[in-house]
């Protein structure tokens, strides 16, 4: 599966999916500081399946249930890896 980032996680959450997906961030697909519609754009046009991020708004942003992309919220008190983990 392949999977995208958004850049408000920590980098290194990209070991917890294991070996068996290909995890990218928005910083190594050097799209830091696109817009949410814009980078929802370009990763279903680069093929992602999965965009994982901690914004809690982006279900009131965007039109997310006609996107051929599973979105996933991670939700926690801070963004800091250990307790999204």
């Amino acid at each position: 599966m392949k999977i995208l980032l958004d850049e408000s996680l920590p980098r290194k959450k990209r070991y917890d999916f294991g070996k068996d997906h290909e995890v990218w961030t928005v910083r190594d697909k050097d799209w830091l500081g696109k817009k949410n519609g814009e980078l929802l754009k370009l990763m279903i046009d680069d093929g992602f399946e999965l965009f994982v991020t901690a914004d809690q708004n982006l279900q009131y942003q965007q039109r997310i249930e006609k996107l051929p992309v599973t979105i996933a919220v991670l939700k926690g008190s801070d963004n800091r890896l250990t307790t999204l983990q």
